[in-house]
């Protein structure tokens, strides 16, 4: 069998299960997932290496209306996402109802002119099975996808199935990255999205989406790597939903976090955190851009 790789984008609607695909997918976390819509904020490249090809998986944010700066620096990054891969991976919230939203999506999938894999996901949850028959019937008439792929992200259900599909649309050709690549993903990143996914979890109300988190500093010295973190939000009654009583939301936060960040890093963290108020963070485009993991580099 001839070597194959390629980039494959993963585009759909916010709530889909992109970001947990992406993780089974390769086999290890990656991205960050939360019960909240617009969990991921940029394009995360990740890179399965096995004997007979190479994929470069290209997840996204959620295709929706944009209603802020940000909201809008995320939609220019699943288009450009979306401009020219190999092969798509569209996924769709198999317990959702269909919406207009939903078709506007699956425009974006034509406008990539690239074969389009429609996958259905949380079966493992749909009780109904002609539903998933008519949703399926549904998207045929809005687009010629290449296949339709029921699985369950989270269960690996399908996830077998969906590999082979992926990898029989592959072009051939060499690896285009080396073999222990993973991501393009700076540990600083990395770090402060695990950061932000513990607040996802913990946190209510508007506070999720109005909270953006930057690393200010990082020391590793190979034994111990000492990190501190501001985390913004946009108003002092979020700020003091964000610390809880007697700063036991964020500490726990924090404890979580650095739990975390020893599995990935492979040695103690010390996590210092802050908690700070930016109005309006969200429409401000220096803001925006200082925190920009691809402006960041390591010290």
């Amino acid at each position: 069998m001839s070597h194959r790789a390629g980039f494959v984008a993963i585009l759909g609607r916010p709530n889909a299960g992109k970001s947990t695909l992406l993780n089974a997918l390769l086999g290890t976390k990656l991205a960050i997932v939360g019960p909240k819509p617009q969990t991921t904020r940029t394009s995360i490249q990740g890179v399965l290496t096995t004997p007979d090809a190479q994929i470069i998986f290209v997840d996204t944010p959620g295709i929706h209306k944009s209603t802020s700066l940000l909201n809008r620096r995320m939609m220019e990054a699943v288009r450009t996402v979306a401009n020219g891969p190999d092969l798509v991976l569209f996924v769709v919230d198999a317990l959702a109802s269909f919406s207009d939203e939903d078709a506007g999506a699956v425009d974006l999938v034509k406008k990539a002119g690239a074969p389009a894999l429609a996958v259905f996901n949380k079966v493992d949850h749909l009780r109904n099975k002609g539903k998933l028959l008519a949703m399926i019937e549904r998207y045929r008439g809005l687009h010629e996808f290449a296949e339709y792929v029921p699985i369950s992200a989270r269960g690996g259900e399908g996830l077998d199935v969906l590999r082979r599909e992926i990898l029989a649309r592959l072009p051939e050709g060499p690896a285009l990255f080396p073999a222990d690549y993973l991501t393009d993903q700076p540990e600083r990143f990395l770090a402060a999205e695990i950061l932000r996914e513990k607040i996802l979890r913990v946190a209510r109300e508007e506070v999720p989406h109005a909270v953006a988190v930057m690393i200010e500093s990082w020391d590793d010295n190979g034994k111990l790597v000492r990190i501190a973190a501001t985390i913004y939000v946009e108003r002092e009654g979020q700020k003091a939903i964000l610390i809880g009583a007697n700063g036991q939301g964020l500490k726990k936060v924090g404890t979580d976090a650095r739990l975390e960040l020893e599995q990935l890093l492979g040695r103690k963290v010390f996590l210092q955190t802050f908690v700070k108020v930016r109005a309006h963070w969200r429409e401000d485009p220096e803001f925006l851009a200082s925190a920009d993991w691809r402006g960041m580099t390591g010290e």
